[in-house]
């Protein structure tokens, strides 16, 4: 198994910075506010031929005894349990706070292997940036700017030193992870995105907060279910433009489009408590506009009566009436209720995203569709359709042949499109139509 090496610190110091420099990425969401990072977010390093595993934090405040900071604290201890060295980062331009001694109080009773890490240096004196910082107890300082480079990789190199010494030889082989389908699970503020991550996986992985804007980033998390592997990726809920006000959630926002657009799958989460919005219809609209595979998910189902249920169909047929090609599901995440079938549905929407149909079952269907009903004419001329083949996938791409095919319709291209999908059972995903005419060699108008 891989080395796992925990950042832990109070709010802005650096954690994020550095958890981006050791994954080479930009996953973590970066800026100058204290607080942005809540869940617990971990990433793939690699110094060298030595992988490792990196867990990024929220603020830490071991004390916590309710609210918002309580559940970052329970996630930020959790990853402390996971780790094999927990990197304490502190700021040197702040110098030594009494928080960072409440955090050296509790890594010392946690039994982990601490190095403290003076964060923030650049062009600081070594003595002048560390002398605070040896009354922590805990041994010479580490000097580092995440932000520039200076000292991570001695870090890395000596902390994976740290980690291997303490661990059995045969713990040392290679892992391969298999993500498996990536499902990124979007939606309104507090509509349970984070409460269903939870329950597919049966433990508190990210927090379940009854508060809007509670998750902050896109956290992916690879689990498995009845021997298939998943990747979920639980995004920051998207609220209407003109409502984003605070910079921390316009990065949040942009981070869930992100993984929209990176996704295999995405589940549209939709608050049966409340009424179908215009924003969720956005969303909808932006999964669709990006080619993704959809299955929507309507939450909080249980305890409605049966009127307000009927209400809530009615509602999304009217609303929603363009995800026709998507399965709706009924479901509870907090009672674990229609969890089974969702997952299927997940299933066959990425098998019908990714689809490999051959040119001459293409033809065959085109074939029938055309004799079924042909195109209209356009003036003299009658559009001819003569061939198909396959042009992509997720989603599937259709590519058809012929000539004059500039005068096909929107019409009777979505009647081409529902006999494509009722022929190959394409259910769940989008199905884009390319029209290629062949040129003629008599047109001299050219």
């Amino acid at each position: 198994m891989k080395p796992v090496i925990a950042l832990i610190g109070r709010p802005n110091v650096g954690k994020s910075t550095l958890f981006n420099r050791l994954t080479r990425s930009r996953d973590a969401l970066v800026a100058d506010l204290p607080g942005l990072t809540r869940d617990r977010h971990y990433g793939e390093g690699r110094i060298g031929e030595r992988p490792f595993l990196v867990i990024d934090t929220g603020g830490f405040e071991p004390v916590a005894k309710e609210g918002i900071l309580h559940e970052m604290a329970k996630q930020t201890k959790q990853a402390v349990a996971e780790a094999d060295v927990v990197v304490f980062m502190v700021d040197g331009r702040q110098g030594l706070t009494p928080h960072d001694k409440t955090i050296t109080d509790f890594l010392r009773k946690s039994g982990r292997s601490v190095m403290l890490v003076v964060n923030k240096a650049e062009g600081m004196k070594y003595t002048s940036v560390t002398a605070d910082f040896y009354e922590l107890g805990l041994g010479d300082p580490y000097v580092i700017s995440a932000a520039h480079g200076d000292g991570v990789a001695d870090l890395v190199q000596e902390s994976l030193d740290i980690a291997f010494a303490q661990r059995p030889p045969e713990m040392d082989e290679p892992e391969n992870v298999v993500k498996g389908i990536k499902i990124a699970i979007v939606g309104r503020p507090n509509v349970g995105k984070s409460t269903l991550v939870n329950t597919l996986l049966g433990e508190d992985r990210v927090i379940a907060f009854d508060m809007p804007g509670t998750t902050r980033d896109s956290i992916e998390i690879p689990f498995e279910r009845d021997g298939k592997h998943y990747s979920l990726i639980d995004t920051a809920g998207i609220r209407r433009r003109g409502k984003v006000f605070e910079a921390i959630e316009k990065f949040s926002v942009v981070k869930t489009l992100q993984s929209i657009s990176e996704a295999n799958v995405v589940l549209l989460l939709l608050d049966a408590q409340q009424d179908i919005s215009e924003q969720d219809a956005h969303i909808a609209g932006f999964i669709l506009e990006s080619g993704r595979a959809l299955v929507v998910g309507v939450n909080k189902w249980d305890g409605l009566q049966s009127d307000r249920r009927d209400e809530i169909k009615i509602d999304i047929e009217r609303k929603l009436n363009f995800l026709t090609f998507a399965k709706f599901h009924f479901i509870s995440a907090l009672k674990s209720t229609g969890i089974g079938p969702l997952m299927k549905s997940i299933d066959a929407a990425y098998a019908a995203a990714m689809v490999n149909l051959s040119t001459p079952k293409l033809t065959r269907a085109l074939i029938e569709a055309v004799e079924h009903q042909q195109p209209k004419r356009k003036g003299s001329i009658r559009p001819k359709l003569r061939y198909a083949h396959q042009g992509g996938q997720n989603p599937p791409i259709i590519v058809i042949h012929g000539n004059a095919l500039d005068a096909v319709g929107d019409v009777y291209k979505r009647y081409l499109e529902k006999h494509f999908r009722e022929t190959f059972s394409l259910v769940g995903t989008p199905l884009r139509i390319e029209m290629r005419s062949g040129k003629n060699p008599f047109d001299k108008s050219k």
